[in-house]
This record gives C-alpha cells, sequence and structure tokens, in this order.
C-alpha cells in the first residue's frame, strides 16, 4: 500500500500556498549575493526560508533575499505565531477568571496587563526570527536584507535596507513573496480605529466594542482574543456561513460555541459605508442581497476579507512571467512558470493560504530542481482555526462527499464520552470521520475539540496512506487521552464504538 501511495503522490506534486511573507532583504555580512547562485529564494517567509535551507541542504549553493529583515514572514512576524500567542495568553486569562474556582483554584482579582502580554508575544516572535537565522548560517545560506526585482530571468536588483544595492544572480529563481491583506472598497485601513490583522495583534487597549469584517480563520481567531479580554465582538459576514471550507455540520456547532462565549454574528451583510470622523466608527451595513440599511457603531474595525498575493514591484513584467486575473502566478506541477528558471510557491500562486502548505511547497520545488520528485497532495493537507474550542480538518467534507456521488458512511464521538476531557472539565465538541462504504478508506476527519489542531495529524497520515477507518480503530491509544474519542469515531465508522 505504502509503494502505491508512493506512486499516486508522485503522480500529482501540485501547487500550494504560504502564508509566507513579503520578500526581499539586506546585505547581512556574511551574504554577498553577486556570485552565480544555484538558487535564489526571493521571499524568507515559511516557504521562502524552508525552500532556502532545502536548497542549501541538497548541495545547492543558495541565496535567501527578504524585505522585512527580519525571517519568517507574515506568519511568524505579524500572523500565525503572535496570534497564537496572544490566544494562549487570552484564554489564560479566561480560564483564571471563569473556570478556575471550578477546579477549587480560587483567585480574589484577575486583571490583564495588556503591555506585558503583548512583550510576551513580542519576545516569542524575536526568538523564533532569529533561530531562523541561526539556521541558514547552520545550513550555509546566503541572507540578503532588502527589496527584490527582477531584471532579467536569472538577476535580481535588491535595494538594501541599508540603502545601498546590489544583484543577486542565479540559475534558479523562487518567487516566495507570500499575500497581502484583501482591502475593501470604500474601508480605508488605518492601523488605528480601523485596523488589518497586523494591527489588531498591537492594540494598546482593549476595544470595549469590536466589529470584525470577515468570519474566516483570521477574524474569528483575533475577535476570539478580544473578546476573552472583554470586548463586544460582533463579526459581519458577507456569506451565508462562517469559515465556508468546513464541513457544515461542525460550522454550525463552533458557531454555536462561538455565540455562548458572547461573539455576534451578522450574516449575509455587507459593509457599504465607513465613518470615522467621530471618537468611534460608524458602520453602514446592508443585506447582501440588497435591502434597508443599519448603522453600527464601534470603537475598533477589523478587516479580515482574505488575502491576496504579494507580486508588487517584483518586475515580473518586465521578465514576462504570466499570473490569472487576480494576481497569482499559473505554475505547472513542478512549481516552474512560463518562464524558464523562475518558479514560485506559497500564497502567490492558486490554492489555499496556508503556512504549512507554503513549507511543502517549498521543499518539493527545490527536490524538482535538484533533480528528484517533490509531492504535495493539497487534498491533504489539515487545516486548523485555533479558537477555543479549536476546529481542525483534513481531506474531505460531507457535503464535498455528496457531491462526489460517492457512497459513505459517517461515524462521530462526542468529548461528553471521552474520559480525559471529562476529568478536565473541557468536555466540548465531537470528533467526526468520512468513509468510503465499499473500501472503508478514509475521506475526511473533521474534530472540534481542545488541542483539536494537535489530534488531527493521526488522520492526516492516514488518509496520507490511505488507509480505512477499521485501521485507526485497531490501533492501540493510551488512556485516558483525548484521541481516544478519534479511535472511537474510527470504531463508530465500520461498526460500533464502545463507550457511547
Amino acid at each position: 500500500m505504502a509503494m502505491a501511495s508512493l506512486a499516486r503522490r508522485k503522480a500529482y506534486a501540485v501547487v500550494s500556498s504560504s502564508r509566507s511573507s513579503l520578500f526581499l532583504t539586506s546585505l547581512r555580512g556574511f551574504a554577498s549575493g553577486s556570485d552565480e547562485n544555484d538558487v535564489v529564494v526571493i521571499g524568507g517567509g515559511p516557504g521562502g526560508y524552508v525552500a532556502a535551507i532545502k536548497a542549501s541542504q541538497l548541495g545547492l549553493k543558495t541565496t535567501c533575499i527578504e524585505k522585512r529583515g527580519t525571517l519568517g514572514g507574515t506568519c511568524l512576524n505579524v500572523g500565525c505565531i503572535p496570534s497564537k500567542a496572544l490566544l494562549h495568553s487570552s484564554h489564560m486569562y479566561h480560564e483564571a477568571k471563569h473556570a478556575f474556582a471550578n477546579h477549587g483554584v480560587k483567585c480574589s482579582s484577575v486583571e490583564v496587563d495588556l503591555a506585558a502580554m503583548m512583550a510576551q508575544k513580542d519576545k516569542a516572535v524575536s526568538n523564533l526570527t532569529k533561530g531562523i537565522e541561526g539556521l541558514f548560517k547552520k545550513n550555509k545560506v546566503n541572507y540578503v536584507k532588502g527589496y527584490g526585482k527582477f531584471v532579467s530571468p536569472s538577476e535580481v536588483s535588491v535595494d538594501t535596507v541599508d540603502g545601498g544595492n546590489t544583484v543577486v544572480k542565479g540559475k534558479h529563481i523562487i518567487i516566495a513573496t507570500g499575500s497581502d491583506v484583501k482591502s475593501l472598497p470604500g474601508v480605508t485601513i488605518d492601523e488605528k480605529k480601523i485596523v488589518s490583522s497586523t494591527g489588531a495583534l498591537a492594540l494598546t487597549e482593549i476595544p470595549k466594542r469590536l466589529v470584525v469584517i470577515g468570519a474566516g480563520y483570521i477574524g474569528l481567531e483575533m475577535g476570539s482574543v478580544w473578546g476573552r479580554l472583554g470586548s463586544e465582538v460582533t463579526v459581519v459576514e458577507f456569506a451565508s456561513e462562517i469559515v465556508p471550507t468546513m464541513d457544515a455540520e461542525i460550522r454550525k456547532q463552533f458557531q454555536r460555541s462561538l455565540e455562548k462565549q458572547g461573539m455576534k454574528f451578522q450574516l449575509k451583510t455587507k459593509v457599504v459605508g465607513v465613518d470615522t470622523s467621530g471618537d468611534g466608527v460608524k458602520l453602514t451595513l446592508e443585506p447582501a442581497a440588497g435591502g434597508d440599511q443599519t448603522t453600527l457603531e464601534t470603537d475598533v474595525v477589523l478587516v479580515s476579507a482574505g488575502r491576496t498575493p504579494f507580486t508588487a514591484g517584483l518586475g515580473l513584467d518586465k521578465i514576462g512571467v504570466e499570473t490569472d486575473k487576480i494576481g497569482r502566478i499559473l505554475v505547472n506541477e513542478r512549481f516552474t512558470t512560463n518562464v524558464s528558471g523562475v518558479y514560485a510557491i506559497g500564497d502567490v500562486i492558486p490554492g489555499p493560504m496556508l503556512a504549512h502548505k507554503a513549507e511543502e511547497d517549498g521543499v518539493a520545488c527545490v527536490e524538482y530542481i535538484a533533480g528528484k520528485v517533490g509531492h504535495v497532495d493539497y487534498d491533504k493537507v489539515p487545516g486548523v482555526v485555533y479558537t477555543t474550542p479549536e476546529v481542525a480538518y483534513v481531506g474531505k467534507t460531507e457535503e464535498q462527499v455528496k457531491a462526489l456521488g460517492v457512497e459513505y458512511r459517517v461515524g462521530k464521538f462526542p468529548f461528553m464520552a471521552n474520559s480525559r476531557a471529562k476529568a478536565i472539565d473541557n468536555a466540548e465538541g465531537l470528533v467526526k470521520i468520512l468513509a468510503e462504504k465499499e473500501t472503508d478508506k478514509i475521506l475526511g476527519v473533521h474534530i472540534m475539540a481542545p488541542n483539536a489542531g494537535e489530534l488531527i495529524h493521526e488522520a492526516a497520515i492516514a488518509l496520507q496512506y490511505d488507509a480505512s477507518s477499521e485501521d485507526i480503530a485497531r490501533v492501540c491509544h493510551a488512556h485516558p487521552t483525548m484521541s481516544e474519542a478519534v479511535k472511537e469515531a474510527a470504531m463508530a465508522t465500520y461498526d460500533k464504538p464502545i463507550h457511547i
């Protein structure tokens, strides 16, 4: 089965995305970039820095160009990492205030020191960015800090952060410049009253009221942070549902959970006007299908309506790299553009914008350059919403399976019946497994639970090797653990669970 699976994986080798960041870079002392490189990577985010390290490990002389002056891209600097730091800190505060007493831990007074919370977040970011620089030194990756743009398919001109300029030459150049915040017509982000996710990570005081425009991963996570710290959070979403990529059954339970926590939702609603002339912000709203307008007043607005590929100023038109109508770079299964020697990975190409997927893109792209075979199976990349509870999923949703016309079975197991979840008094959520009826092959797994983002990887491995639900069910799981819920859901899929 493993050999057949490997053959299948070699057959697809896809494209991906990255929450990687903008690119580019300054001369770092140990990097001149003037001699020809085997590989040049424009962008030091998750896709870019991983590609650079892997290329060097494969014996290719490599230079990475990064504009920001710190490695890690949007994800590490103003995205995944700082948001998870604040999610954890705000969760600890919320638990101390609302849950500790149930466990016999009484606090006479619990208060937020926002400055200290932000400092902890900044420390985590700083340590990790420095860690990537250390990995570059260890793996002998040249690092140039500055803004790069093509002057030819084999040359990148870099305006360095210290005011100079250098030309970096390469036989193979990988574009890994990530994505930027998608703007909304008539909504100007000032990072004070109207903020992007970057501004939401750096607020200097807790807003009494917060409106989030967009009910995707980022909006719900940042809304959760400030909601736990005391903000009244309202989410305005144009679509009829939150997180459209999520399984519908899980989505409904997830939304109910967020509503219990105090988050309000206005779905099928669009923002048609913004007034910042007063102390706060006044939004004019309208039904998505048209109708009577209403107003909504708030202190801060978070614009979280998605992201867009960052390719501005790269000089793609100068060398003739083809893009689609929304600016994504078109590549083949080997991540090659229409221009020989120029490649692209991560958020700048079609596909979901996920940091971990960008990393896989980077590795696969470099493996192809080195004459090996790379692979990224986009159907088997997990997604996680890091709220409380977390939601994680991999593979198909039930709606997608129905659309394919495949006969299937569904197995579910609630955490209310899981001994570890009951013991820690945190038993909200469930595991849901979809499997093909005839073969029992797992098609999708969906988890809503504490630490669902950790639990999902057992399922990701199972899907990668075309395992059946019985395969998971017959693996001995330690007791008591949350992971036993995955085993029980698998048992419920092909036979019957024990504990419900």
